[in-house]
């Protein structure tokens, strides 16, 4: 690899592909590690940018990067937007048919693409795994890492199937992960579990200025004239309601509706192609306001949402955090609104 080349050109690829002029905090500490050949663990909050520490070295590394991701909709959004960047990238999952698999890999297997999207799940198949022994893997990134760690609230067991996977490549990969929050316990998960080989670990804090948070103390009927003078108050902006259950979704958005709202709602509660076009009804601003359970939102990538009220206190701050840096991803100002009533503190023990 030519290192003196690359280091330079990874700013041509930051303006070319990217359209920035400089590299946000962290970014360039995870790529020069990446292009050097080590194991990185970027640990940064919700809209700083992680993506782009793995696809700007991506693009400067000899082979295929494959990202693992547990997200069908984000790689869907971001294949989308990096051909429409000029570069070639590919997602594999379940959304597709088998011969378009069969197809995608073909064309991979040819060179076509220089990034990879991949289910964890299909780690496991005997086809994508002949595809992968035959090809030169560079890099395999581990997004939403937290998901390894049975500590993290996301925990999902066919993480667990990643390091299997990278043992069985004629040659080891680098290996990055990247995730929005780890507790300590989680940060050693992903470490120890993936193997990271002496990683080059970059925390850049939690902070994120463009965010207020309040709380207001209300309860029960008070919460609902709250979110509906609110949301009639800021008729233009995108906003995300969470609630605890599946009633109160339904109930809210029920009432957000006959006041005229464009509101969808989202729980798991609710059938998969429902829940589908809740999703891109928001993502594409069909319906700007969304009631959800904190099944909503994960890989969520919509940039302007200027609002997130919490209608009942959260199950943990590090849910409160993910979930509350949902909102002012472009960097605009945005309001993280907590409703807080005693009661609240009871369902949650419940």
């Amino acid at each position: 690899m030519q290192k003196g080349a690359d280091l330079m050109d990874k700013y041509k690829i930051l303006k070319k592909y990217f359209g920035y002029e400089q590299f946000r905090e962290g970014q360039e500490a995870l790529i020069d590690s990446i292009l050097q050949g080590q194991d990185v663990l970027g640990i940064m909050p919700t809209g700083a940018g992680k993506s782009i520490c793995y696809q700007v070295p991506a693009l400067l590394m000899p082979g295929i990067t494959l990202v693992i991701s547990p997200l069908i909709s984000l790689m869907k959004d971001q294949v989308q937007a990096l051909n429409q960047a000029g570069i070639h990238a590919a997602y594999i999952n379940s959304s597709l048919s088998e011969s378009q698999i069969s197809k995608a890999l073909c064309l991979a297997g040819a060179g076509r693409y220089k990034i990879i999207y991949v289910a964890p799940e299909r780690l496991e198949s005997s086809r994508f795994m002949q595809f992968a022994l035959n090809s030169e893997i560079s890099m395999v990134t581990v997004d939403e890492a937290h998901c390894i760690s049975q500590w993290g609230q996301d925990f999902r067991p066919s993480y667990l199937k990643i390091v299997g996977f990278i043992e069985h490549l004629p040659v080891r990969p680098v290996v990055s992960a990247f995730t929005a929050t780890a507790t300590k316990e989680v940060k050693t998960d992903i470490e120890c579990i993936l193997k990271l080989d002496r990683p080059n670990v970059v925390v850049t804090g939690f902070d994120r200025e463009n965010l207020y948070y309040s709380v207001e103390h209300l309860a029960g009927k008070k919460k609902d004239d709250f979110v509906i003078d609110y949301v009639e108050k800021h008729p233009n902006e995108s906003g995300i309601i969470y609630c605890s259950t599946r009633k109160n979704v339904n109930d809210l958005q029920m009432k957000l509706f006959k006041r005229g709202v464009p509101v969808t709602g989202y729980h798991a509660g609710l059938d998969n192609s429902i829940r589908k076009k809740s999703q891109d009804d928001f993502i594409y601003d069909r319906a700007p306001v969304v009631v959800a359970t904190n099944a909503f939102g994960m890989g969520i990538d919509k940039s302007n949402v200027r609002y997130v009220i919490h209608y009942n206190m959260p199950q943990s701050m590090e849910n409160y955090y993910q979930e509350a840096g949902r909102a002012g991803r472009d960097g605009e100002n945005s309001q993280c609104i907590l409703l807080f009533s005693a009661q609240d503190v009871i369902i949650a023990r419940f």
